[in-house]
């Protein structure tokens, strides 16, 4: 398993929300390819970027995101707002490895077929997913979707990977729900990235014990409840 440090941006800030709320933020720091920099010397070989605002509708990040994406030579995947090709197409331009595509991705099936065909192996779907439905538009919407047909669905298409987030949980730090990750680890047919409340290295731990390709973090690392060192030690790739 690995870890990805979130690098979360918003009006050009890289910021830690609680439960996805853009008015609950608790960490806020000014220069994002400096934070992303400092995360590769410390050990971490690959990134989590999302464009908030993009995901928001309320503009996009992609100056910013490329100097984060060229500060270090970290392996990157971006979010946030990609919701047609030519935005994916834009933000492998700026230098993203992978792309992680959410709303579309769950409301046009069709779309997302056409979009991974032509990148194969370079999309994660992500799935936020909160009481075992997965939400929309930046976690503002709840759609009828249960996650774990959901995830079964995408077996015929050749993804990167998907990327769970247990929304109840995130900028929380209240742990991790095994028993629940467990269940979707079995449901998914592809590799697994998890987010939402991992606050231990027990966690990571577990996470690893299950079966979890990577873990996202953010709330933690950045407010130093977990050893950052020691997580770029057992899981920084």
């Amino acid at each position: 398993m690995i870890v990805f440090p979130a690098v979360d941006i918003k009006g050009g800030r890289c910021v830690q929300l609680v439960g996805g709320r853009a008015e609950d933020e608790k960490i806020s720091l000014a220069n994002p390819p400096d934070v992303a920099l400092r995360w590769w010397e410390m050990g971490f070989t690959s990134l989590h970027v999302v464009d908030l605002d993009a995901a928001m509708g309320s503009g996009n990040n992609d100056k910013i995101t490329g100097e984060v994406i060229t500060a270090s030579p970290a392996d990157t995947q971006i979010g946030g707002g990609v919701r047609t090709e030519e935005r994916a197409s834009v933000l492998f331009a700026i230098g993203a490895r992978r792309v992680v595509v959410g709303t579309r991705a769950v409301d046009d099936r069709p779309w997302l077929e056409k979009l991974v065909a032509a990148n194969p192996g370079k999309v994660v779907v992500a799935a936020d997913v909160h009481e075992g439905k997965v939400l929309r538009q930046g976690w503002t919407e709840s759609s009828a979707l249960r996650i774990e047909p959901f995830l079964a669905s995408l077996a015929d298409l050749p993804l990167a990977g998907v990327l769970i987030t247990d929304v109840a949980r995130e900028g929380r730090m209240e742990g991790i729900d095994l028993p629940g990750v467990r269940a979707l680890l079995d449901a998914s047919p592809h590799p697994v990235q998890v987010s939402g409340g991992i606050t231990t290295m027990d966690d990571l731990n577990a996470l690893a014990e299950a079966g979890a390709a990577a873990a996202v973090l953010g709330m933690a690392l950045y407010t130093g409840r977990l050893d950052a060192e020691a997580v770029a030690r057992t899981y920084g790739g």
